[in-house]
């Protein structure tokens, strides 16, 4: 029997939806306690935009980990950006949610994993219009927050446990 109502979408999109709140809360508040994050994403997904020589360096996928120190993080309903340092460069960062591929806080031992679109189903969801989120603004840091995003090839920590959606697909 075909999925008509794509469920995998709906599991896939609300965990996205924490993503986005975990980012949201950290955007409005700073990071609280020892939470810190790790962000693996596709460097060459639609909507990605990083500076040449990063693109360059992580030509497939980058993971940053947000902790000490960051500047400007604002979160919409599709995408995050945010300034961090690269050998004492400042440089932006445009991420659409959709371009990350996992999602961890080593400090409760909280990972999430996603898939990334196919370029043909990434332009279909460029076409469909984003359905709005209740609850998430676009929201700003406040100035003082202190946080820092760094890249490493891969996360140092790989305690905790990765909710993948690899067991809800019919194959």
């Amino acid at each position: 029997m075909k999925d008509f109502l794509r469920y995998d979408q709906m599991v896939e999109s609300a965990m996205r939806g924490v993503v986005r709140e975990a980012l949201a809360r950290t955007a409005a508040n700073g990071l609280p306690g020892a939470h810190h994050f790790y962000i693996t994403f596709k460097t060459r997904a639609p909507g990605v935009i990083l500076a040449p020589h990063l693109a360059e360096r992580y030509p497939d996928e980058m993971t940053i980990v947000l902790e000490h120190q960051f500047w400007d993080l604002v979160v919409n309903e599709t995408e995050f950006a945010v300034t961090l340092s690269f050998n004492n460069r400042p440089e932006r960062l445009t991420l659409p949610f959709d371009s990350v591929t996992t999602f961890a806080d080593p400090s409760v031992k909280f990972g999430l994993q996603f898939q990334v679109a196919q370029p043909a189903e990434a332009e279909e969801k460029l076409e469909a219009k984003p359905a709005a989120v209740p609850g998430v603004k676009p929201r700003a840091a406040r100035a003082g927050d202190k946080a820092t995003l760094r890249a490493v090839e891969k996360p140092a920590d790989k305690q905790g446990e990765v909710v993948t959606l690899d067991s809800f697909r019919k194959k």
